[in-house]
C-alpha cells in the first residue's frame, strides 16, 4: 500500500544555505532594480502587452467585434447598421494589429537584453567555475603525488589541468557550424 507521504521530506524553512540565500535575494533585488529603472515607454508597452496577452482582452474583442458583426449583419433590431461592409471594422482590427506587434517587439526586445545579461552571467560563472576546478585539480594531483597515491586519472590530469580557453571554443564550435 502507497504511503501517504513524501518520499523525501519537504524542505524545513531557512534549510537552504546562506549562498543560496543570498543569491536569491540579490537576484530578487536585482529584478527589482531593472523594473524600476525601466523606461515608461518600456512600462506601458509592458502593461499592453500584458494586458493583451489575458483572457480578458479576449473577452472584450469577443464582446466588441461580436456586437458590432451582429449589429452589422442586421441581427440587432433597433439598431441601425453602421459599418455594413465591414470595412471599417476590418481597417480597426488592422491598425490595432500593428501597434499590439509593435506592443509585444518592445517588450520582447526588453525580454531578449536580460536574456543576454543572464546569459552572459552563466557563461562568466561557468567560465570561473572551469577555471577553478582546474586549480584545484592541479592541488588535488599535487597532494596524491605527495602521498604517493595512483588514480585511474593519471593520464588524464594533465589534459584536465588546462585552463579552457573561450575565444578557442567558441572558433571551434563556430568552425563545426560552418562546415555543417
Amino acid at each position: 500500500m502507497a504511503s501517504a507521504t513524501p518520499t523525501v521530506a519537504p524542505p524545513q524553512p531557512n534549510s537552504l544555505n546562506s549562498s543560496l540565500e543570498r543569491n536569491i535575494r540579490t537576484l530578487a533585488t536585482r529584478r527589482r532594480q531593472e523594473a524600476a529603472s525601466a523606461t515608461l515607454e518600456e512600462r506601458i508597452a509592458g502593461a499592453v502587452t500584458s494586458f493583451t496577452g489575458s483572457m480578458r482582452f479576449v473577452y472584450l474583442h469577443l464582446a466588441l467585434f461580436g456586437a458590432w458583426i451582429l449589429i452589422n449583419l442586421g441581427v440587432v433590431p433597433g439598431v441601425p447598421r453602421f459599418d455594413p461592409s465591414f470595412v471599417i471594422l476590418a481597417m480597426i482590427a488592422s491598425v490595432e494589429a500593428i501597434f499590439l506587434s509593435t506592443f509585444v517587439l518592445i517588450s520582447q526586445n526588453r525580454m531578449s537584453a536580460a536574456a543576454d545579461k543572464r546569459a552572459d552571467l552563466d557563461l562568466h560563472i561557468s567560465l570561473l567555475a572551469e577555471h577553478e576546478l582546474t586549480k584545484l585539480a592541479g592541488v588535488i594531483e599535487a597532494i596524491a603525488a605527495r602521498l604517493d597515491v595512483r588514480t585511474g586519472a593519471d593520464a588524464e590530469m594533465e589534459e584536465i589541468k588546462r585552463d579552457v580557453a573561450p575565444e578557442v571554443v567558441l572558433d571551434g564550435i563556430e568552425a563545426e557550424q560552418n562546415q555543417g
